[in-house]
């Protein structure tokens, strides 16, 4: 495995295991295997909806805790000074862990800056060993920073072969702030699984498509959290570290970018507004 030394001395994996979209009832034997395969990064949030699968699987997991890397996300309706750190706490419980390896904000909206001081906070406790933030554009990474008491340690961003996030990443690297990458596999958008450029240099290393566009985000120092609920493709995922991608190789996937979300544009206006309207309609501790 490869590391990522964050700015207060924190070691993260530099890949890890994501568990969007995995229902509760499928999550612990999900995230079970993720770590039989020797994944030691878990990503969760509040919003999924599957912190006890994870739970649950992190205590059969016979990995001591200090061995793995726990990351969630604050939902937006948990946001505000005290309605966040009750929030953390619950997630803790459904965690079944006295401490989270990284906790985010998962959207830059609403009372953002009351949420992050309650971060801050359970960081001085040692609730969480690092902070962070989710989905904030380069605008909302330098407002954050540059105002908050403890600079966000990562940001995690919609990031992958057609969109590189290269204005955000050089931002995030002036800063100290490390760049980890949501939808690394763009969710199979655009064709990717048969991208004819990444199957062609796949080929000349003896990997797939994935191994490919995970190895080169990896290369540029983004922190990637593929996706699977097949333990024969979570092993491809992290089979990552025998390979080296050329100069000619790297040069052609940064072709590919076209500086734009396929996923879900925090920047849309019509998308922002859907998001805003369902909002209203979530209740407290999402």
């Amino acid at each position: 495995m490869e590391y990522k030394e964050l700015y207060n001395g924190v070691q993260m994996p530099m890949l890890g295991y994501g568990v969007f979209q995995i229902d509760n009832a499928q999550t612990e034997r999900c995230v079970k295997d993720a770590i039989d395969t020797g994944y030691r990064l878990i990503d969760t949030a509040q919003a999924y909806h599957n912190e006890e699968g994870v739970g649950a699987a992190l205590a059969k997991a016979g990995v001591p805790r200090d061995q793995l890397f726990v990351t969630s996300k604050v939902w937006v309706t948990n946001y505000g000074e005290g309605d966040t750190m009750r929030s953390i706490d619950e997630s803790l419980k459904r965690l079944g862990t006295d401490y989270l390896d990284l906790m985010l904000l998962h959207q830059a909206y609403g009372d953002y800056y009351g949420a992050y001081r309650d971060l801050e906070k359970a960081y001085d406790q040692g609730k969480v060993r690092a902070i962070g933030v989710s989905n904030f554009d380069t605008n909302r990474i330098l407002d954050i920073s540059t105002f908050a008491r403890i600079k966000p340690m990562v940001n995690q961003v919609e990031t992958h072969v057609y969109w590189q996030q290269r204005q955000n990443h050089q931002v995030m690297d002036q800063l100290g702030i490390a760049h980890e990458a949501w939808g690394p596999f763009a969710e199979g958008a655009n064709g990717f699984f048969s991208d004819p450029m990444l199957s062609a240099i796949g080929l000349m290393h003896g990997k797939g498509v994935g191994q490919v566009a995970l190895r080169y985000l990896m290369d540029l120092g983004v922190i990637v959290i593929p996706k699977s609920t097949h333990k024969e493709r979570m092993a491809q995922n992290i089979d990552v570290f025998d390979f080296k991608l050329s100069k000619e190789d790297r040069s052609l996937i940064a072709s590919m970018d076209a500086n734009k979300s396929i996923i879900f544009d925090h920047r849309d206006p019509k998308v922002v507004a859907g998001f805003m309207k369902w909002f209203e309609n979530v209740p407290k501790q999402a």
